[in-house]
């Protein structure tokens, strides 16, 4: 059994007795909070989803403390401007825990749900009571041959040609030699030199 809160701009997804660190707001350690902007709730299987926000539904938790993140650096930078800019940030945190998740003014505990109710014989004299029938006809119905699925065959279906496919083909078949190339005879021709 969870729930999906948004606060701070974030989601969380949540379960009683949690421990989550959300964006500060101004609640002293020790006092309560409720988170009224639900967006999804889980209960042993069944989803109640928002719309954005599930109506009526509220998940109520209590401050431990106030706190400051880790420090991160702010470095900017602009090339061949002479421009540097280095500053730090803590983001201002608190730490909470969550009580209980409700929905509908109903709080979901975190138990898992009672059990149905076995149905009541009914006594009568001659009457065999419901419940031993029931047992007796599962156990008839195991008892009796069960007919097995006769299994097609199934017929090979040629794979259709891609690049893959043809490439492979090609690889097992030889290759015809290529005719060999003649070299290009080079006439040379002389030139009468111009003294002569």
């Amino acid at each position: 059994m969870f729930a999906v809160i948004k606060t701070g701009g974030k989601q969380y997804r949540v379960e009683q007795g949690d421990m989550i660190e959300v964006e500060k707001l101004d609640i002293e350690a020790g006092n309560k909070v409720t988170f009224d902007e639900v967006l999804l709730v889980e209960n042993n299987g069944e989803m109640l989803i928002g719309t954005p926000f599930v109506d009526k539904a509220q998940v109520k938790a209590v401050v431990l403390e106030s706190f400051k993140d880790q420090k991160i650096i702010v470095f900017k930078k602009k090339r061949r401007k002479q421009y540097k800019k280095k500053t730090g940030h803590r983001q201002q945190l608190i730490r909470v825990k969550i009580e209980e998740i409700l929905t509908g003014g109903k709080a979901i505990s975190k138990e898992k749900p009672a059990e149905k109710p076995t149905p009541k014989v009914e006594k009568e004299t001659g009457a065999e009571p419901k419940a031993k029938v029931e047992p007796e006809k599962k156990k008839a119905e195991a008892e009796k041959p069960q007919k097995t699925p006769v299994e097609k065959p199934v017929k090979k279906a040629e794979a259709p040609k891609t690049k893959d496919n043809v490439k492979a083909e090609t690889a097992d078949k030889p290759k015809p030699k290529a005719p060999a190339k003649k070299k290009a005879e080079t006439k040379t021709s002389a030139k009468p030199k111009k003294g002569q």
